[in-house]
């Protein structure tokens, strides 16, 4: 009998096929080696090289153990994690391209499976095998995942000491995800942290993300850290990730993983990276705390006399679960600071209690900790972020009022400080147009200056906009700016040209766009021809208005016209950005003098 491919007869016969074979499970994958290890190349951002790949398994080819979060979950199922985690790292290695040997590969392990395969010499023996066949351990990151379960922080710094011993990095993965810790990136120091990919996912629509990630690129910058960027699946996020100096990217948009490593980056990828038009960021309006101090996070939390025992300590602790330091004050005043984490480590040892409990809780306390005024500014916070002494981050401070105690502070909150800083450096927008105004527009020229990139910038200016709003009010002269905005706008490329709003009826137009001459001559044509519907019925017959002039005098002022000079920047030209808009400025003048609506210099 022929079956048909719809057949109800054949799809029976598949079914019972598949129930006589053998029922899959992660064991018998892992003895018959049939994983595969597909590699996800890692870019360098600044010049398009690839330098690394990450390996990311897969189970058999149309199998339900094909997704590796199938895969996982039946291997946690049938208790086999950590045997899985080390198939997939032989897999990777014995997988790894000849050609691949000037990279360097990333390899998941969580740290559970660090810690057990370290404690019993299989991870050294996998590494050492493979080390001596083809993939030095010196081209081996170990990317470590599932933060979240380290339960013996001391125990897996301890592992990367032994392995980093073998020439091993490390890179910590997702962070920024809820679930990762800043005191794993102060205490295990990786060579590498990838971003979680939530902070890149359209990066160029969202300021805060941009914020987010220059915050994270000064802790980079503390630590000595290299930034990875994960989840790259676009042009426009590749370019301001680029632009903010995040060295590594990975993603769709600069490679998908395949069995074999690719040594190249994709065409559009390449592309954009080969480009040296910088990318126009998102900007906040005004952060609405620009007064913060530190005192504004300071925890009200109980203190400690620094007289009482370590066994009255580990009471306060224990019966305080959510406490993660405490302040030991003296007569209002702060002597120490006990972390709880530093604390637990000593007080778990063996004979501690016996041989220190009764003594005083300042025995293990830090007794030089980090102190801050309550009136400590965002700014004078950046000093403290660069300093040498870093034990803040994952032991907290001590916020003090006159000197006295007043609260404590965590590195987190440190963390989101710094990040608003870099807010309000970058905010300045306009209140009636909500374009960037004069701090974020001379960035974008600095940006622009640095990046020796050639660039166009314009000065935009209404002409006999002061007789229009006298005569007709503020209201109506608001409208005028906000049509000059939204006319910008609509012909401007956003994605490569800035606009910004010095304020009154002043613009600035820093474009990328090559054809910027036609946009500009097009946003003439466009603003003069709409401005003339915020002129009443009067005003258009006689073509102007009757107002005073600067100097008192009734005079006759035609209709509202807009003129841009405009300066075409070259690399090494101008020095600063005060000069480029010094420059601007000049052929605005010259556009307005010559009453032709457009200036070109230079």
């Amino acid at each position: 009998m022929k079956l048909s491919i719809d057949s109800p007869a054949l799809a029976a016969r598949r079914q019972s096929i598949q129930s006589a074979l053998p029922p899959i499970n992660v064991r018998r994958l892992i003895r018959s080696r049939a994983l595969q290890a597909h590699f996800q190349p890692i870019v360098q951002l600044r010049d398009g090289k690839v330098v690394a790949h990450e390996s990311l398994i897969r189970g058999p080819e149309g199998s339900a153990l094909r997704a590796p979060d199938a895969l996982f979950a039946a291997a946690r199922s049938e208790g086999v994690v950590t045997a899985l985690e080390e198939a997939c790292l032989q897999e990777a290695l014995r997988g790894w391209d000849q050609r691949g040997r000037e990279c360097c590969l990333f390899v998941n392990l969580s740290a559970e499976a660090i810690l057990k395969s370290t404690s019993t010499g299989s991870l050294e023996g996998i590494l050492g095998v493979q080390s001596a066949l083809s993939v030095p351990s010196t081209a081996v990151v170990i990317e470590i995942t599932e933060h979240e379960r380290v339960s013996d922080l001391a125990a897996l710094v301890g592992a990367s000491k032994a392995l980093r011993g073998l020439g091993i990095r490390f890179a910590l993965d997702d962070f920024g995800d809820g679930r990762s810790s800043l005191r794993l990136w102060a205490e295990l120091l990786p060579e590498f942290v990838k971003i979680d990919k939530y902070f890149v996912r359209d990066v160029d629509q969202h300021a805060f993300k941009v914020q987010t990630l220059n915050g994270i690129t000064r802790f980079a910058e503390t630590f000595g850290t290299t930034l990875l960027a994960e989840g790259i699946e676009t042009d426009a996020e590749l370019r301001i990730v680029r632009d903010l100096g995040i060295k590594l990217g990975q993603g769709y948009f600069l490679g998908r993983p395949q069995q074999e490593p690719a040594l190249t980056v994709l065409p559009a990828a390449a592309s954009a990276i080969a480009s040296s038009q910088i990318a126009v960021l998102p900007e906040m309006t005004r952060a609405a705390n620009a007064g913060f101090v530190v005192g504004n996070i300071a925890m009200r939390v109980r203190t400690l006399d620094p007289r009482i025992s370590n066994d009255a300590a580990a009471e306060v602790f224990a019966a305080n679960p959510a406490l993660r330091a405490l302040a030991l004050v003296d007569g209002g005043l702060p002597v120490g600071l006990l972390n709880r984490q530093v604390f637990h480590d000593r007080y778990a040892r063996p004979y501690f209690k016996e041989l220190h409990g009764r003594k005083s809780c300042m025995l293990y306390a830090n007794s030089t900790p980090l102190l801050l005024d309550e009136n400590t500014s965002v700014d004078e916070l950046m000093v403290v972020l660069t300093s040498s002494d870093q034990r803040y981050l994952s032991e907290g401070f001590i916020i003090t009022a006159a000197g006295r105690y007043l609260g404590l502070g965590t590195g987190e909150q440190l963390v989101r400080a710094v990040t608003e800083v870099r807010m309000e450096a970058a905010r300045h927008a306009n209140p009636l147009t909500f374009l960037p105004g004069n701090i974020p527009i001379s960035e974008h020229i600095t940006r622009l200056l640095n990046a020796r990139t050639e660039f166009v910038a314009c000065y935009c200016d209404l002409n006999d906009f002061k007789p229009y709003n006298d005569h007709y009010g503020y209201w109506r002269g608001d409208a005028m700016i906000r049509l000059l905005a939204s006319t910008l706008a609509g012909r401007c490329d956003q994605r490569r040209d800035f606009i910004g709003h010095v304020g009154g009826d002043d613009f600035v137009v820093l474009f990328q766009s090559q054809d910027w001459l036609e946009r500009c001559e097009q946003t003439l044509t466009d603003f003069n021809a709409a401005a003339r519907s915020l002129f009443d019925e009067v005003a258009l017959a006689r073509g102007g208005i009757e107002a005073e002039d600067r100097h008192g005098v009734n005079r006759f002022f035609p209709l509202t016209t807009l003129s841009i000079g405009a300066v075409p920047v070259r690399p090494d030209q101008f020095q600063n950005a005060e000069d480029v808009a010094s420059a601007a400025a000049s052929a605005k003048h010259k556009a307005k003098v010559s009453k032709l609506g457009l200036a070109v210099e230079g």
